[in-house]
């Protein structure tokens, strides 16, 4: 047990995630098309969603409680897929965890249901959302098929099953909401008890994790070896993704539309050959000053060039 204690450190065996790559891709995107509306309205969600996954990463890096995790897990059983936010392994449990950063409140009912109430346009909204506690169980649930399927080919699995009996699968593989949202009044009072203390803030996230350690009797902790074989079963079947996000966003939403860089080459072209019909220098068409201008406002009409007053 000395050994189990003295391990403190959270160890990342899988960091980045697809929607890290989302968030790279379209900040770059939004660059070159500033004025695309579409775009804007993908990166603000994706940029939401990224900066509640940080905020998870953060909490769990300063957790001090001996942990293995992966994030952005992708997994498959037959025509069923899967995608975890965070699997998180203790010295007693294996945590899937999904990362919901809501604007608004969100109220669970007596029913389990999902409510969010939040203001737009000076007018309160209460609607009901799909249930994330659901949608990570369903997550649980795919693995578990793995976990239970005798023909797997994954040897990984059945090593961990020496370890950990089938008939405690779902107690020892827990399910947890976190809204990572700080703002976020969540409510649930009304909640039922099974569903209660599975749905929290990412504030609360290292106490729950440190409550079930606490009531956990150290002889039934798993080692770090241990620990370890359960996290790489994780990282083996993970389904490694190979998109260009870059190029997938352009086709969605800037097909047809010229980019700054691209608007700015094709200026600089139509300069040189303005310069050579009228055998005048080129900064005499317009100077580099100019240039960036019209880059930056993009007249579409002369009209609009005249009131711009870019060029003089």
């Amino acid at each position: 047990m000395i050994l189990l204690d003295t391990f403190k450190d959270t160890i990342f065996l899988k960091e980045s995630s697809e929607l890290q790559k989302q968030y790279l891709a379209l900040t770059k995107l939004i660059e070159e098309y500033p004025n695309n509306e579409k775009l804007k309205e993908e990166y603000y969600n994706v940029k939401k969603g990224y900066q509640g996954e940080n905020e998870i990463t953060y909490q769990l890096e300063k957790s001090n409680l001996g942990l293995y995790v992966l994030h952005d897990i992708h997994i498959e059983y037959e025509n069923l897929k899967a995608q975890i936010d965070y699997i998180v392994i203790t010295k007693s449990y294996c945590y899937f965890i999904e990362c919901k950063n809501l604007t608004g409140n969100i109220t669970i009912d007596e029913k389990g249901d999902f409510i969010k109430e939040y203001t737009y346009n000076n007018k309160k909204i209460k609607t009901g959302i799909p249930s994330p506690l659901r949608q990570v169980e369903a997550q649980r649930d795919v693995y578990k098929k793995l976990w239970n399927n005798n023909r797997s080919c994954n040897k990984l699995i059945n090593n961990i099953k020496r370890f950990i009996a089938e008939d405690t699968f779902t107690t020892t593989h827990k399910v947890l909401v976190v809204a990572a949202n700080n703002d976020t009044i969540l409510n649930t009072k009304y909640a039922p008890s099974d569903i209660k203390h599975k749905v929290i803030k990412a504030d609360q996230l290292i106490r729950t994790l440190q409550y079930d350690l606490k009531h956990t009797p150290k002889e039934y902790w798993f080692s770090k070896k241990t620990m370890e074989k359960w996290a790489n079963t994780f990282l083996n079947i993970n389904i490694r993704k190979d998109i260009d996000y870059y190029q997938y966003y352009k086709n969605k939403y800037c097909n047809n539309i010229i980019s700054k860089e691209e608007l700015k080459n094709k200026l600089i072209e139509f300069r040189k050959e303005r310069a050579k019909e009228t055998k005048l220098p080129p900064y005499y068409i317009f100077d580099n000053k100019e240039l960036d201008k019209l880059v930056e406002l993009t007249p579409k009409t002369l009209e609009e060039l005249k009131q711009s007053k870019i060029l003089t």
